[in-house]
């Protein structure tokens, strides 16, 4: 089986790697799996050294039957269009902050702190260039979808500045921990209500009617029809999960 498997058709062999060892004279998983696997690691480095070893029949890397848990969750885009206004950045990050409070609650955390960024194209030199990120702490770790939009706002209020062509911006939620786990303290005030239940009829309406269908009002009210929303002219077509892109055969 190994030699007849080509070099290329190796799992963890990129382009540069697989052209250095073809110039070396190795041809087929066969010749990977002869080579002494200390000399692999210092010439190319751990992972292949890793792919050396699962050729000779030692287990590196373990299945995992259920992912590990995030220790922070990005949700990050580029722009269709370079973005000026503040408003378009505000409904930019409310749907990151919607998508990363999704993903939070798949898996049973909460967070923190949240972190907001922006800047311009760094391939666009004969424009102004800006960078800038800030986090933003909450008073309590929560996974409430309105709680971090609030938060990523904030945070792009403080950090924007006019005159600039953002390219892209992008929320991650920081300091994540489990649910289940309560901080106690004192009862001082009213605190804030406790929306568990409305977070996951969002979820539910989302997951069985499409992303986007139930959001907070700041994201906008275009959809796909705003100026910041990433080009996808040359998506290509969802033909398992979308009527509309089903082929047609017309005989």
């Amino acid at each position: 089986m190994l030699q007849a498997t080509e070099l290329g058709e190796i799992w963890g062999i990129g382009r540069r790697i697989g052209k250095q060892l073809l110039d070396a004279g190795l041809v087929t998983a066969l010749d990977v799996a002869r080579l002494d696997a200390a000399m692999v690691r210092a010439r190319w480095g751990v992972v292949l050294e890793r792919t050396v070893r699962e050729l000779q029949g030692m287990p590196c890397v373990d299945m995992e039957a259920v992912a590990p848990v995030k220790k922070e969750i990005a949700s990050t885009r580029s722009f269709g269009r370079p973005v000026t206004q503040l408003e378009d950045l505000i409904e930019a990050v409310t749907e990151f902050a919607q998508r990363a409070a999704e993903k939070l609650r798949r898996q049973n955390g909460v967070a923190g702190q949240v972190a907001v960024f922006v800047h311009t194209s760094p391939h666009r030199i004969e424009q102004p260039q800006y960078s800038r990120a800030t986090v933003v702490p909450l008073r309590r770790p929560t996974a409430d979808t309105a709680l971090l939009v609030q938060a990523a706002v904030r945070g792009m209020r403080v950090i924007y500045r006019p005159g600039y062509n953002m390219a892209k911006a992008g929320v991650h939620l920081l300091d994540l921990s489990d649910g289940s786990i309560k901080q106690g303290e004192l009862d001082l005030d009213t605190g804030v209500k406790d929306r568990t239940h409305l977070m996951t009829a969002m979820d539910a309406l989302n997951r069985r009617y499409g992303r986007g269908t139930v959001a907070l009002a700041s994201a906008g009210t275009l959809g796909p029809r705003r100026t910041w929303t990433m080009r996808q002219d040359r998506k290509t077509p969802d033909y398992t999960t979308c009527w509309h892109s089903m082929p047609l055969a017309i005989a």
